[in-house]
């Protein structure tokens, strides 16, 4: 952006930063591209998949799993840090574990995120937990000849915060998955408050990526989104904090693999950060498009769900 520009304020949440305060000429273009255009945003560093059906798709991401997992050894552990959000593919590397009799043992798993509620992570009981929701649909429908030992599975906790942080250092990740949020975040890296130092501009590319696992507030979006999502729609059941893989863990992460399958953002939103990304065209107002100066970033659509930005009632 230009520095010398005043930017608009948020036409959602006039109180934070977002996506709708850049240049309204990245807008546009972002909102003109079409399916084929998408796939030109390739470039070094930067790799787009298209899958045609859901199955392929969730199966795809799925095998990110298992192939991590098969790179590690006792000696040189690794694994794969994952989302909630989307969550098909998690029943379905259980399925291939089971089928196939991988022993995964000495593999290791990421949890993203975790709503917070009075200071501390939600319990694994609450039927909003992520981890929940990764043990439920994953890891205990593995059968235990197979499956992670436990203290391999890392969940991020308000006390515990620093050992998650540190053990991107102690073990390879291989891959970051992640899914997209409306306001085009990766896990809860949300823009920030228009606030304080950050009233005029919102924070430097540098800046943002400076961030490590934290404890964060959510942009109004997010809980949006979350409520429509995973609560009927209940915005008031939706906690407005949440614990947060940050950039920092994220750029030690030696690839990041976000899945798009068409109901997580809008037909704009999947436009707009891949246009940033490819073009370069960092800024902390859109999260996502801070993985443009990551070495090795993989985008993969669900191409029926790509979806158009024509104007059309409904």
């Amino acid at each position: 952006m230009d520095g010398d520009a005043v930017r608009s304020f948020s036409k959602v949440a006039p109180a934070w930063w977002d996506y709708t305060t850049l240049d309204d000429e990245i807008l546009q273009d972002a909102a003109r591209l079409t399916v084929s255009d998408i796939k030109q945003l390739e470039r070094s560093g930067f790799t787009i998949r298209f899958f045609d059906t859901l199955e392929s798709f969730y199966t795809a991401e799925a095998l990110e799993y298992v192939e991590a997992w098969l790179q590690s050894t006792p000696d040189n552990p690794a694994g794969i840090c994952g989302p909630i959000g989307p969550t098909a593919q998690l029943p379905l590397v259980a399925q291939i574990v089971n089928a196939l009799g991988v022993d995964i043992r000495s593999g290791h798993f990421w949890g993203m995120d975790e709503w917070v509620v009075d200071g501390k992570e939600v319990e694994k009981s609450n039927p909003y937990s992520f981890a929940k929701a990764d043990m439920d649909l994953c890891f205990n429908r593995i059968d235990w000849k197979y499956r992670l030992d436990e203290g391999n599975l890392h969940f991020p906790s308000v006390a515990g915060l620093s050992d998650y942080s540190s053990s991107f250092d102690d073990v390879r990740c291989l891959v970051m998955q992640g899914g997209q949020g409306e306001v085009k975040h990766w896990a809860f890296n949300d823009p920030v408050k228009r606030e304080g130092a950050y009233s005029a501009e919102p924070p430097s590319p540098a800046e943002y990526r400076k961030k490590a696992a934290r404890i964060v507030d959510l942009h109004p979006m997010t809980i949006i989104q979350n409520a429509r999502t995973s609560g009927g729609g209940v915005v008031s059941n939706i906690p407005a904090r949440a614990l947060t893989v940050g950039p920092e863990e994220t750029w030690k992460a030696e690839k990041v693999s976000i899945w798009h399958p068409g109901y997580h953002d809008n037909p704009f939103g999947m436009r707009l950060t891949a246009l940033m990304i490819s073009k370069n065209l960092a800024d902390s107002s859109v999260p996502m498009s801070l993985l443009a100066d990551h070495p090795n970033v993989q985008f993969n659509y669900y191409v029926h769900g790509i979806g158009s930005c024509e104007a059309e009632m409904n």
